[in-house]
C-alpha cells in the first residue's frame, strides 16, 4: 500500500480507536441482508408513469404496509394510506377535508403520524442508524429519531412523547413531517435504482426523468439506443441531432427541443416552408390528448420532412468514408430514379409514394443545401451550448454504460450480437476485429472518446455513436437495417420489416444465456441477464421469463405508443435479499385517478428465483467495495499503530 496514500488516511482516522471502530462498523454492515434493487426500463419520456413506479416502488411500499396493518385496516384503508404515501402534497388536503372539527383533525393526525412512524422503522429494519439518518428529512431528524426509537417500559417518558406530537401539531408542522416521512419511506423501500435504458424519446417528458435521476439518492443507466442518440448528438454528430428532431416531430414532441432545452427550431421552419408542403407520411403521430391546430400540423408536416431529408443526406458520407461498416446498401438517395420516381433495393424495384425530393441534386443526392447546411450547423452550436441539455448529459455519461455487472447479474438494454448457432458476431473496425464483450468495450471507449472531444465531429469516435444507432453489429440495435427511408416512401410492407439479430430469438435457449454470462465472468448457473429495449407483447402470451430464468426481458411498454401491441404499461423487477420478482403494470391512467379512486396500476407479481439463504451485503458489488476498505484500514492500523 503507497504510504503518502496511508498518511492522508491518517488525518482522517488520526487515533486506531478510529481505524478499529469503522472496521467493526464495515465488519458488521457486511452480514446485513442485501438491499432492494428496482430495475426500470424503456422510460421513453413517459414522466408520470415513471415516477408513480418510482414512488411506489413497484409495488414494495403496499406490501410493507400490508404486512404492517394487514390486522389493524381495512383494504380500503390501506390504499388511502398506501396513497398518502405515494403523494403526501395532494393526498393530505382530500383527506383532511373529512373533518368537521378540530378534534378529530388532531386524532386523525396522531394516528397518522404513529403509523409512518412504524413503517419506517419497519422499512428501515435492515439499515443501519446512520443510513436511515441519512434518509431522514434534516428539519425532523431528532424528533423522528426519538419517535422511532422510544422505549417506555417504565412509564417514565408517556408524556415526553404525548408532548412531542402535541406541539407538531399545535405549531401547525404535521403535515411537514408527514410528507417528510412518506418521503423517506419511498427512500428506503429501495436501496439502489437501474434504468436499463431509453429514458429519452417518444413520450413527452424525458427532462423530468433525468432531473429526477441527478437527484435520486442511488442510481445507474445502461444506455439505450435512444439515449445514444442524445449523447451522440452533444457530442457533435450532425446525423444523431437530425434523428433527434425527426423523432421529435414524428411524435409531436418538438417542444422538448425548443421549450425545455432552448434549441431554436425557427431557421428550420424557415427552410420548411420554403421546400415543403402537407405530406400525410410525416404528419405527427398526437398521443396525447392535445388537439394541434391546422397550423401546427402543417408545420410540423414540414418540419419532419425538412430533417428527415437532412438526415438521409448526412448518413450517405459516413457509409462511405467507414466500408466496414458494411451499409453500402443504404446509399438510399442514390438508388433512386428521380425521373420514374422509382427505387431498387436489394434487387427489387419499388415505386415511390409521399416523396418529398425538393432539396436532393439527382447527380449528387447527398450533398446539403447550403441553407440546410447552415441550419444544421446552427441546431448542433445551439445543441452544445444549452446549459441545461449539457447538465443531463453529463449525468447520463457519468452514471451511464453499455452494459452493467452488478450483483451476479448482466444488466444490458439490447443485445449481444450472436450468429445463427449462438457464437458472438465479430466486426472488423479499422483492421480488427472484435466480438462479445470487447465490441461493446470497443463501442463505449469510442463514446466516451466522442463525447470527451465534441468538437471532432466526423472522426471515427462520433462516427462510431451514429453506428450504435443503427448498426448491424451494434448491441443496442441489433437489426439488418433501419428501414425508416422505407416506411416513409415505399408501400410494400415486406420492405419495412427489420430483420433482428439471431439474438432476440436464441435468447429463449438457456444454453446461449450461460454462455453470454460466461463470456462477461458471470456465473452461468445462479447469474441473470436483465434486458430492456424490445416489448415483451404479453397480450400475446409471450413470457418475459426466458432461458429457465436466465433472461428476465423488463420492457413491457412504458411508452404509450406501445401498449396496444404488449397490452401491459411496462414490467419493473425487484431484487431484495430474498430472490427476485417480475411486476407487469397496468396502464397508467393519471395520478388524480389515484389520489381520488386509490386504485395502483399494479397488475401481478411473478416469482422470477428465491434465494437458499437470505443474501448479506457481503456477496454484493456493495460488499466487495466494503471489503477493499476493510483491508486499506487493516493495512493503516498496522502502519500506523502497531
Amino acid at each position: 500500500m503507497n504510504t503518502k496514500y496511508l498518511d492522508l488516511l491518517a488525518q482522517k482516522y488520526d487515533c486506531e480507536e478510529k481505524v478499529v471502530t469503522e472496521i467493526i462498523n464495515l465488519e458488521a454492515i457486511l452480514n446485513l441482508p442485501k438491499g432492494t434493487e428496482h430495475f426500470v426500463s424503456d422510460l421513453h419520456g413517459e414522466y408520470q408513469a415513471f415516477q408513480h413506479v418510482l414512488r411506489n416502488g413497484s409495488g414494495n411500499v403496499k406490501e410493507k404496509i400490508k404486512d404492517l396493518f394487514k390486522n389493524v385496516l381495512s383494504e380500503k384503508e390501506i390504499d388511502e394510506f398506501a396513497t398518502l404515501v405515494y403523494y403526501p402534497e395532494e393526498k393530505l388536503p382530500l383527506m383532511k377535508a373529512n373533518f368537521r372539527n378540530k378534534e378529530e383533525l388532531y386524532q386523525w393526525y396522531t394516528e397518522i403520524i404513529d403509523r409512518m412512524i412504524n413503517l419506517v422503522s419497519y422499512a428501515s429494519s435492515k439499515y443501519t442508524r446512520s443510513k436511515l439518518r441519512k434518509a431522514l428529512p434534516d428539519q425532523f431528524v431528532y424528533i423522528i429519531e426519538e419517535l422511532l426509537y422510544k422505549k417506555n417500559e417504565l412509564a417514565n417518558k408517556e408524556h415526553y412523547y404525548t408532548k412531542i406530537i402535541q406541539q407538531i401539531i399545535s405549531l401547525k408542522q404535521a403535515d411537514k413531517l408527514i410528507i417528510g416521512l412518506a418521503y423517506t419511506t419511498q427512500r428506503l423501500v429501495v436501496d439502489h435504482l437501474h434504468v436499463v435504458g431509453d429514458i429519452y424519446d417518444r413520450g413527452p417528458e424525458p427532462d423530468k426523468i433525468m432531473e429526477t435521476l441527478i437527484n435520486y439518492h442511488s442510481v445507474d443507466i445502461q444506455w439505450g439506443n435512444h439515449d445514444v442518440l442524445w449523447l451522440g448528438a452533444f457530442a457533435g454528430s450532425k446525423v444523431c441531432l437530425a434523428n433527434i428532431i425527426r423523432i421529435c416531430a414524428r411524435y409531436d414532441n418538438l417542444d422538448i427541443i425548443e421549450n425545455v432545452y432552448g434549441i431554436n427550431l425557427r431557421p428550420l421552419l424557415n427552410l420548411a416552408d420554403k421546400y415543403y408542403d402537407d405530406n400525410p407520411a410525416f404528419r405527427p403521430k398526437v398521443q396525447s390528448e392535445k388537439k394541434l391546430s391546422h397550423q401546427e400540423l402543417s408545420q410540423i408536416t414540414k418540419i419532419h420532412q425538412a430533417i428527415a431529408m437532412i438526415q438521409f443526406k448526412l448518413e450517405a458520407p459516413i457509409i462511405k468514408r467507414r466500408p466496414y461498416f458494411n451499409m453500402s446498401e443504404r446509399l438510399l438517395l442514390e438508388k433512386i430514379d428521380y425521373d420514374k420516381n422509382e427505387i431498387t433495393i436489394y434487387g427489387e424495384t419499388y415505386s415511390l409514394e409521399n416523396s418529398c425530393f425538393a432539396t436532393v441534386n439527382p447527380l449528387q443526392p447527398d450533398q446539403l443545401l447550403e441553407e440546410e447546411e447552415q441550419v444544421i450547423e446552427g441546431l448542433l452550436f445551439s445543441v452544445q451550448h444549452s446549459e441545461k441539455l449539457a447538465r443531463h448529459m453529463n449525468f447520463l455519461m457519468k452514471k451511464g454504460s453499455l452494459y452493467l455487472k452488478y450483483n451476479g447479474n448482466l444488466l444490458i438494454h439490447g443485445c449481444i450480437p450472436l450468429d445463427e448457432e449462438g457464437n458472438m458476431e465479430k466486426m472488423a473496425i479499422e483492421d480488427k476485429t472484435y466480438s462479445g464483450r470487447n465490441l461493446l468495450d470497443v463501442f463505449e471507449r469510442y463514446l466516451r472518446h466522442a463525447f470527451a472531444h465534441p468538437q471532432e465531429t466526423d472522426d471515427l469516435a462520433t462516427d462510431m455513436i451514429w453506428y450504435l444507432w443503427t448498426g448491424e453489429y451494434s448491441s443496442l440495435f441489433g437489426k439488418r437495417a433501419m428501414t425508416t427511408f422505407e416506411r416513409y416512401f415505399i408501400k410494400d410492407k415486406k420492405t419495412h420489416k427489420e430483420k433482428k439479430n439471431p439474438y432476440y430469438y436464441l435468447r429463449e435457449n438457456e444454453e446461449v444465456c450461460q454462455k453470454i454470462l460466461a463470456e462477461f465472468n458471470l456465473n452461468p448457473e445462479h447469474g441473470h441477464i436483465i434486458n430492456g429495449h424490445t416489448p415483451v407483447k404479453e397480450i400475446e402470451g409471450e413470457n418475459p421469463v426466458k432461458a429457465n430464468g436466465r433472461m428476465i426481458v423488463i420492457d413491457g411498454g412504458f411508452s404509450k405508443a406501445y401498449q396496444s401491441t404488449t397490452g401491459i404499461a411496462g414490467y419493473t423487477l425487484l431484487y431484495n435479499s430474498y430472490g427476485m420478482q417480475l411486476v407487469a403494470h397496468k396502464h397508467f391512467n393519471s395520478k388524480e385517478d389515484i389520489l381520488l379512486n386509490g386504485m395502483d396500476v399494479l397488475s401481478v407479481k411473478r416469482l422470477v428465483d428465491k434465494e437458499l439463504e437470505r443474501k448479506k451485503v457481503i456477496e454484493t458489488n456493495v460488499g466487495r467495495e466494503l471489503l477493499q476498505e476493510i483491508s486499506i484500514l487493516k493495512d493503516l492500523r498496522e502502519y500506523r499503530y502497531s
